[in-house]
């Protein structure tokens, strides 16, 4: 078992180095690392306990694989599947393959870290793959953008460096239970780091630029599986260290919030998508018992719509609402936003059930204000025009047939949580659906505000962190006695 495991965390990064020597065979080795992910983490559902292998004992260096990292090692390998398949007939370089591999490489390996430093490691990597396929088309605007992502994510990994020595100094590993021994600033330094590198609350409102600016399937491993790098630890010390559940439970629900009030209000589609990952994330975090199932719809869901969107004839909503799309187009949108929306039939009903039998009764109102925003932001795409006679000039092969495997996965996942499926159940998310429709064709599709973007702006971003670092130690200090 340890041995699968081994070649299953080195082989996309030794296929990303085979790439340059059989450049010819890039896509088809990007695609075969991929499929590789797919395996292991269907593998991981078959097994009965936890896989735990062990590195440097004396540091409490460990690699943990379970049930929850197999939800999010499916998500990372399946949108990557999507991703290669969508640039298939593109002319995407074999640098640009490489760097998608590395990316899914390293984006895995935090799934299965259970120490601060080997997953300090794999963070940096997965930063630095990020900031290298945002920047890919080597323009003036995309270069910006991913070094304004790569410094804002390196200023935040400093913190948690320093958090993550202060850990080791209170128990002689590096171990995620250690937190528990630490002192609070441990936890407010580690925490910063992740809070950013995830987009969570206002230290992750660096993510609507970088997601919305990059090439459509950049933006679709961006907020399908790279920001889950910093949620997964952040899920995983909630429950090995039952004093920081509250912390992180209380961040799901104010970044859930945060993202649908930006995204209700947004007239960008792309924009619309990236705030809404933010919101997203918090409803991972809200309920880190299930995160897993949820962060895997969310991955599906989200890779789609990038996609879908960067088919669409326009980026602007108002635009698109007087100009009918192609119906096929239309449908898979829709479909998408269906399940995004908590529709039943499509895994997004039983993720956000399950979520929400989780929460404590303190998260439940906000929960379900975040859920009726979610319904009333895609009620923009659901009730955008189309019609059959119209041409979809921009939609290949490789388009098609990578929805239809993420809208495929939206179905099968269903299997996770089949109970969700009862009359009681299901009032409830329609009750939500209609609302936030009526919400939507009643005020929301007549407003015309835009929100400020003085908050997205790189030296507001930094000043974020500052505050963000002040909360965290208030918690610490206030709420924990580690």
């Amino acid at each position: 078992m340890n041995a699968i495991t081994i070649a299953w965390i080195a082989l996309p990064f030794f296929v990303g180095f085979l790439i340059y020597l059989l450049p010819k065979l890039d896509r088809y080795l990007a695609l075969l690392a991929a499929l590789a992910s797919v395996g292991y983490g269907f593998w991981l559902f078959s097994q009965d306990s936890p896989l735990a292998l062990t590195l440097l004992d004396n540091f409490g260096v460990t690699l943990e694989a379970d049930t929850a990292s197999g939800f999010f090692i499916l998500t990372n390998a399946l949108v990557t599947v999507a991703v290669v398949i969508y640039c298939w007939d593109t002319n995407k370089t074999a640098f640009f393959y490489t760097q998608v591999i590395i990316l899914h490489g390293s984006v895995n390996a935090t799934f299965i870290c259970a120490d601060f430093i080997s997953l300090y490691v794999a963070l940096e990597v997965s930063g630095i793959a990020a900031f290298l396929a945002i920047a890919y088309p080597r323009s003036d605007r995309s270069m910006w953008v991913g070094l304004r992502y790569l410094f804002i994510s390196n200023v935040a990994m400093l913190f948690y460096l320093i958090g993550a020595v202060l850990v080791y100094q209170a128990n002689n590993s590096f171990a995620f239970a250690g937190l528990r021994n630490a002192p609070p600033e441990a936890l407010s330094l580690i925490f910063l780091g992740l809070l950013v590198k995830g987009g969570v609350f206002v230290s992750g409102l660096w993510l609507p630029l970088t997601h919305s600016e990059s090439e459509t399937p950049v933006s679709a491993m961006l907020s399908g599986v790279a920001v889950k790098s910093g949620i997964f630890p952040l899920m995983r010390c909630a429950l090995i260290v039952p004093e920081v559940d509250p912390i992180v439970r209380s961040f799901g629900v104010a970044t859930a919030l945060l993202g649908v009030a930006y995204a209700v209000f947004e007239k960008d589609t792309k924009r619309m998508l990236a705030f809404h990952t933010v919101s997203q994330l918090g409803f991972i975090l809200a309920a880190p018992e299930v995160g897993g199932f949820y962060a895997l719809t969310h991955g599906l869901v989200k890779a789609a719509l990038f996609l879908i969107a960067g088919t669409l004839p326009s980026r602007n909503l108002k635009e698109l609402q007087q100009q009918p799309i192609a119906t096929p187009l239309w449908i898979v949108l829709a479909i998408a936003s269906f399940s995004i929306s908590g529709f039943p039939l499509l895994s997004g009903f039983g993720a956000k059930i399950l979520t929400m039998k989780n929460l404590l009764p303190w998260q439940v109102i906000g929960m379900n204000l975040a859920a009726l925003g979610t319904s009333i932001s895609f009620a923009k795409f659901i009730f955008i025009p189309h019609q059959q006679s119209v041409e979809d000039r921009k939609s290949r092969p490789g388009f098609w047939i990578a929805v239809i495997i993420l809208l495929l996965g939206l179905i099968v996942a269903n299997v996770a949580y089949y109970d969700a499926y009862n009359l009681t159940n299901t009032i409830k998310p329609l009750g939500t659906i209609a609302l936030g429709w009526l919400a939507y064709f009643a005020i929301f599709k007549k407003l015309n505000i835009k929100l400020p973007r003085v908050v997205e702006q790189f030296d507001h971003l930094i000043g974020s962190m500052s505050l963000v670092l002040i909360l965290l130690f208030w918690m610490g200090f206030a709420w924990l006695d580690i």
